[in-house]
């Protein structure tokens, strides 16, 4: 693992060691007691509420489709609130209290995750920021928290230890890290040469915002719920809201969409996106059609083959009328290339 501008880690302090361990030994409901009895005693030697001097709700820190509330306080502290942390990391919101709070602080006692959050990060999650903005109470965490708990997360993948319901969390979490990072460099150099005080105010986050609406297009859902549904339907299969699938199902994949869509196309999206030898590709293919015109083929194709699918009883009648409305073609034209299932 890397700091965020590309720097490798530190290496861990006997503090931060020494809490890896006890949070390997420790269940869930542990972790979560013990970071709750360290809140509650930070809340009660808490002074009075901080004021917000800098900072409105309607100026957020616009990442992508997120909005950020921030605030900088009277302290120079820099905070975002906490609500919407859950929403940059992609989190159901669950059944959190004092907005969002618990839910953060129990996704970081979770077991995987748990190893890799050192007990500041975890006491920071536990008791939120409390503070006057704009003649009202908010709750807020440090804004640096959102790195560390990326880092946190993508350790935990790093490791093979994550979750695999949480998979979608750390590709978000990645995404930011990098996004930060470039960011980062930009600023400092800014800071550096003294351009800081020329650049427009909102410089920087369109430059964030631009590079994290690229990264999200390549996570979108292209193929819909409803086409998995469907093949686990007439393959009379359990489970299709599963994350785990069937390793056939690209090849499924291949011959009704990509040998579909469009002359030669599947041949150079295997080229461009080799298999390891072992079925695992680096990204998906879907990730590597253009914006302004093969993912919009794409996702009109994806609609024809569902409706065919809803349509038809058996697998057997769906690959009959997929043939006739849907044939295979490749760079020579159409061909009458055999069906690898029937």
């Amino acid at each position: 693992m890397s700091d965020l501008f590309g720097n490798p880690n530190p290496m861990p302090s006997p503090q931060s060691k020494g809490g890896r361990q006890r949070a390997e030994v420790l269940s869930a409901d542990e972790r979560s007691a013990i970071a709750s009895r360290a809140a509650r005693k930070r809340w009660e030697d808490e002074p009075a509420v901080v004021k917000a001097s800098h900072g409105s709700a309607d100026s957020p820190l616009i990442i992508g489709d997120i909005e950020l509330p921030c605030y900088v306080l009277e302290d120079g502290r820099r905070v975002i609130i906490q609500r919407s942390v859950i929403t940059a990391l992609d989190m159901k919101q669950g059944t959190a209290g004092r907005g969002g709070g618990d839910r953060l602080a129990k996704f970081a006692a979770t077991k995987g995750v748990a190893p890799f959050v050192d007990d500041a990060l975890r006491e920071k999650l536990t008791a939120p920021i409390k503070f006057r903005a704009q003649g009202s109470t908010a709750y807020g965490y440090e804004a640096t928290i959102l790195a560390d708990l990326c880092d946190a997360v993508l350790q935990a993948r790093e490791e093979g230890v994550l979750h695999y319901q949480q998979e979608h969390i750390a590709k978000r979490c990645e995404i930011l890290v990098r996004a930060f990072a470039r960011v980062g460099i930009i600023a400092l150099v800014d800071e550096a040469t003294g351009y800081q005080e020329i650049r427009e105010r909102k410089a920087l986050e369109e430059i964030l915002n631009k590079y994290i609406s690229e990264e999200l297009r390549r996570w979108t859902k292209t193929f819909p719920d409803e086409y998995f549904k469907q093949i686990f339907r007439l393959k009379d299969w359990k489970n299709p809201n599963g994350t785990k699938r069937p390793g056939v199902l690209g090849h499924y994949t291949n011959d009704l969409v990509y040998q579909r869509l469009a002359p030669g196309i599947l041949d150079e999206l295997q080229k461009l996106n080799p298999s390891d030898g072992q079925g695992h590709r680096k990204r998906k293919h879907h990730q590597y059609l253009s914006e302004d015109h093969g993912d919009p083929r794409l996702r009109e194709h994806l609609d024809k083959v569902v409706v065919l699918m809803q349509a038809s009883s058996s697998w057997g009648q769906f690959k009959l009328l997929l043939d006739r409305a849907l044939p295979r073609i490749n760079a020579t034209g159409l061909l009458p290339l055999p069906d690898p299932e029937g």
